[in-house]
């Protein structure tokens, strides 16, 4: 009789811990190296910004590590095997997203030295926009803090039978233990080590997950036959998961928002000496990212062909489709010492510069925002660094302990971006029209993006609780072969629930992937009438700075056609001048 596991043993060797330790014990040795030798972080913009002298490639590393956590990948390969390679389409996408950030976030941050991303808003509105919105992001950040130790944990439990909330608690140990000995710097190394070691790894996975199913032909022959390589559905029904529109433009807004605008990247961008550095780093991350995306898809791929005839899933030898990369590691490379070690490095890589990111830029922006406002103690150097190291040891105890809710979730991916969606489509709005509508004023954002996240938090309660439209039906999976290899299972048709056309289009029933667009639009929906009749921003007293090159001729058309009138020469042609530009913005 035929074998469906390969390595039935399961076990992680002395090989397989060796690699994981030393993993661990490079990131911890970064970071004494970083807060003990190597300048012992005497100023807080050495703690945060690395004296803004950090190299392009390292922070380009280090955004790719940060950005491919965990959850994607394990979630990835996940969404190949449950819905086909749809989600694929982000990889090239991320073209039109760094052309974004390049071109309309990135000038604004650099030339009004913004570090803190979110001070931009209080720029350019008021302190109580920043307040909100920054109110948001910590909200945010702290929901999925947990999930991103969490999920490589869950790998190294599936994988060694050890109970996840232990390794849950050393590994979050470990993580701000490096994070907050030696701030930015620990973390881009870190994040530059376990890059490598999340390429390295996903490449091996992949190519001997080939050899092992019978070359590339074999892969893609099974991949055709299982629907899993449709790319291009060009159908405009917004409540499918995944389509190309779904996964392209509404993509391009989830990340644009999640790249662009999250404090742990921009602190990374600002960290360069120049914005040409800046920019460089950015289309580095790009390529990067475009290929590990890639490999993980494609082993999502070489997963399916792998069980082609036989769902691990319907055996039950597999939980949930999360679980089943590190499955299919200790499955099918199991029996080649370290390699199961290999792969839970890499996972644990992804989790740790993940994490390590947001609760360096977490603590930046509740010491900021939070402390440094209170004058309770002399704000030193020496007190600044103390106070954030102390946020992000508080920051790891609570992800440790948040493990236990995290525990009961189903799919990590698709909860990932539900949460992230809620304020960031918000965020990204805001930001938005800011720097592209010359008349917004402090009203119209504080509306715009209130609106936005509670119509956003409307549209997923609504359609988690009324029709359950959050659950989406996998693509079918064979067990014809289960009796070759000794299981007797049935093949069980689609649920009732699914089969059933709906009765019309409904709110709540849109792509979880829509909720970034759909939270941006509200923003500017809401946000421009409100600034217009609450008497839209003076063009006069606006900072061109703070907008988006692109949008600055707004502003220079206007006083040009003033100026053509009025010559501001004098007192009295500049008093006009300034009365004319009120006038006509009162008509705009």
């Amino acid at each position: 009789m035929k074998q469906l596991i390969e390595n039935p043993n399961d076990q992680f060797s002395t090989e397989d811990y060796s690699v994981l330790v030393m993993m661990l014990s490079l990131s911890a040795g970064i970071g004494i190296y970083f807060g003990f030798f190597q300048g012992k972080n005497q100023t807080t913009e050495d703690y945060l910004l690395g004296s803004r002298q950090m190299k392009p490639f390292p922070i380009a590393v280090s955004l790719i590590a940060s950005q491919m956590s965990a959850v994607s990948i394990m979630s990835v390969p996940a969404e190949m095997y449950s819905y086909g390679a749809q989600y694929w389409i982000i990889a090239p996408t991320m073209l039109c997203i760094v052309l974004i950030i390049n071109y309309v976030f990135l000038p604004v941050f650099y030339n009004n030295q913004i570090v803190n991303c979110y001070q931009y808003l209080e720029n350019r509105f008021s302190p109580s926009v920043k307040k909100f919105i920054t109110a948001t992001y910590v909200l945010n950040i702290y929901l999925l803090l947990p999930v991103f130790i969490f999920t490589p944990s869950l790998a190294l439990a599936q994988v060694t039978g050890a109970n996840v909330h232990m390794i849950n608690g050393i590994m979050c140990c470990v993580c701000f233990f490096y994070t907050m000995l030696g701030g930015i710097k620990a973390v881009v190394w870190t994040e530059v080590l376990q890059a490598h070691v999340m390429f390295v790894s996903c490449f091996l996975v992949a190519a001997i997950g080939v050899f092992k199913v019978g070359g590339f032909d074999e892969v893609f022959s099974r991949a055709v036959s299982g629907n899993r390589l449709e790319l291009f559905d060009m159908t405009l029904d917004v409540t499918a998961r995944q389509t190309f529109w779904t996964a392209s433009v509404g993509n391009i807004f989830l990340w644009t928002g999640y790249l662009g605008l999250n404090q742990s990247c921009v602190q990374r961008m600002v960290a360069v000496p120049s914005i040409k550095y800046a920019r460089a780093a950015l289309w580095i991350f790009c390529a990067g990212f475009m290929v590990i995306t890639s490999l993980n898809c494609f082993t999502g791929l070489v997963i399916f062909a792998k069980y082609f005839d036989c769902d691990p899933i319907k055996v039950k030898l597999v939980e949930k489709a999360d679980k089943l990369l590190p499955f299919f590691v200790q499955d099918v490379l199991g029996s080649l010492k370290g390699m199961p070690g290999i792969f839970i490095a890499c996972v644990f890589s992804a989790g740790l510069s993940t994490m390590s990111a947001n609760l360096n830029s977490l603590a930046a922006i509740v010491y900021d925002d939070y402390i440094r406002p209170f004058k309770l103690y002399a704000h030193s150097d020496a007190s600044a660094n103390l106070s954030m190291k102390l946020l992000i040891l508080l920051s790891g105890l609570y992800s440790i302990a948040m493990g236990l809710v995290v525990e009961q979730f189903g799919q990590i991916l698709q909860m990932v971006i539900t949460i992230a969606s809620v304020t960031q489509g918000a965020v990204l709005g805001t930001f938005c029209l800011g720097m592209l509508w010359p008349w917004a004023n402090k009203h119209g954002a504080l509306w715009g993006s209130a609106v936005s996240m509670i119509g956003v938090a409307w549209i997923i309660a609504g359609g988690a609780i009324t029709n359950g439209a959050l659950n989406y039906p996998p693509k079918p999976t064979n067990v014809d072969g289960c009796a070759d290899y000794g299981y007797n299972v049935t093949q069980t048709s689609v649920p009732q629930m699914f089969q059933e056309a709906s009765p019309g289009f409904s709110i709540y029933n849109i792509s979880f992937v829509w909720y970034s667009t759909v939270g941006a639009l509200l923003v500017f929906l809401v946000g421009i009438p409100v600034s217009y009749f609450t008497g839209s921003q003076s063009l006069s007293q606006m900072n061109a700075k703070l907008l988006a090159p692109m949008a600055q001729w707004m502003l220079a058309s206007k006083k040009t056609t003033v100026e053509a009138v009025v010559p501001a020469d004098d007192e009295k042609a500049n008093m006009l001048r300034e009365a004319l530009l009120d006038a006509l913005q009162s008509v705009r």
